[in-house]
């Protein structure tokens, strides 16, 4: 009788499934140390400004993880239906002023307005949305962007005294509150935005598992077998967009609080620019990715121009001064560089290193005409290498 122990209990037993099952809970320990930033006093050189738990620190750490919720409800659209919308922003920016303007003009309370404000947003991706999906493709984004630059404009041009113009409207902050107002409720805000966070994850992630979510990916795969399967994809891709749009208009609100009103910077075709920027520079389509890329792109975006100003580039000779004094270029610099390296964005990252490892593996095996000892030695040695890992 064999004294090796049965394949199965070798697999059970195997280390590496131990160490993926370990593996499988980095979300719950990454959401721990989330949670516990805004007690931390260590520093974090080159990658924040003093203390990471400083009331700074905290309102950057805060705008990241909002615009991490934002990007990734936008990836409902862009990389679970295929629907490349430029006028987004706007459901984000119309929760921001409408929650404001109901403080502002109804003096109601922010909880109550902030629910005014999110059911308005709604509402209005229903509308357009409803009315952008009777075209596809190009067409699409722009009638998108169209809507969003009308926005704009109205924003601007402040009718009625209701938007503030190009500078915008602070929040009454008798109306906000009290535990997030005020530079000592800076970690209130991070949590806030930390739970926004995970909202939009929750609900990105319920949507995606449901029979919903298969269509989308249907439809982002190929429309007209969608449609000979007897389903219409026009209501399908409507309730992505309430969705996202629902999504974005309470980030939104978020955003007032985080800002202390809301600002016309929010509209802008720059900002929508940056919100596709994000998704794509995490992963388009993947679970964490969109997540990913609008943490960094947000935390570049200020770091950057810290960098920008530092005295080190206003040193160099002005051939290198000029180019990197600009924020913008920096930061357009590192996207090129991530997407010439990374073409599926930073979430395929882990992939690639795994297609790497497997083919220096492949390498490894002997021609079909080696000589049979040379294949044992390769095998020995793989096997060796499988059960060493």
């Amino acid at each position: 009788m064999s004294s090796n122990p049965p394949r199965d209990a070798v697999d059970r037993t195997h280390p590496a499934r131990g160490t993926r099952g370990l593996l499988r809970l980095w979300p719950a320990a990454l959401l721990i140390a989330a949670a516990a930033v805004p007690f931390g006093s260590f520093p974090l050189p080159g990658l924040l400004a003093g203390p990471v738990g400083s009331p700074g620190n905290l309102q950057l750490l805060a705008l990241c993880l909002l615009f991490g919720a934002l990007a990734t409800g936008y990836d409902l659209l862009l990389g679970r239906t295929g629907l490349l919308s430029f006028g987004h922003v706007l459901y984000f920016a119309f929760g921001a002023y409408a929650t404001n303007t109901v403080m502002l003009e109804a003096h109601l309370p922010f909880p109550v307005a902030a629910l005014i404000g999110v059911l308005a947003g709604t509402a209005l991706s229903a509308v357009l949305g409803a009315v952008s999906l009777r075209v596809s493709g190009i067409g699409f984004s722009m009638v998108t962007l169209a809507f969003a630059q009308a926005f704009s404009i109205v924003v601007s041009r402040d009718p009625g005294g209701l938007t503030g113009g190009e500078e915008g409207r602070a929040a009454p902050a008798g109306l906000l509150p009290g535990g997030f107002v005020g530079i000592d409720h800076t970690a209130d805000l991070y949590w806030l935005a930390l739970g926004c966070l995970l909202l939009t994850l929750g609900v990105s992630a319920w949507a995606l598992r449901s029979p919903l979510g298969r269509v989308w990916d249907g439809i982002s795969q190929n429309e007209q077998r969608v449609e000979v399967l007897g389903l219409r994809p026009y209501g399908f891709k409507l309730t992505a967009f309430v969705i996202a749009g629902a999504l974005a208009a309470f980030a939104g609100t978020v955003h007032l609080l985080l800002t202390g009103g809301a600002t016309p910077g929010t509209t802008t075709t720059d900002f929508s620019l940056s919100l596709l920027v994000m998704v794509v520079l995490g992963g388009s389509g993947s679970r964490w990715g969109p997540m990913i890329g609008g943490i960094l792109y947000t935390w570049a975006d200020q770091r950057l121009s810290d960098v920008a100003g530092s005295g080190a580039v206003a040193s160099l000779p002005g051939v290198l001064r000029v180019p990197l004094s600009q924020p913008l270029f920096l930061l357009g610099a590192l996207f090129v560089v991530i997407v010439a390296v990374l073409p599926g964005g930073l979430a395929r990252l882990p992939a690639r290193i795994a297609v790497v490892r497997r083919g220096r593996t492949v390498r490894t095996e002997p021609p079909p005409d080696a000589p049979p000892a040379a294949q044992g030695a390769v095998g020995t040695a793989r096997a060796g290498d499988r059960h060493g890992a």
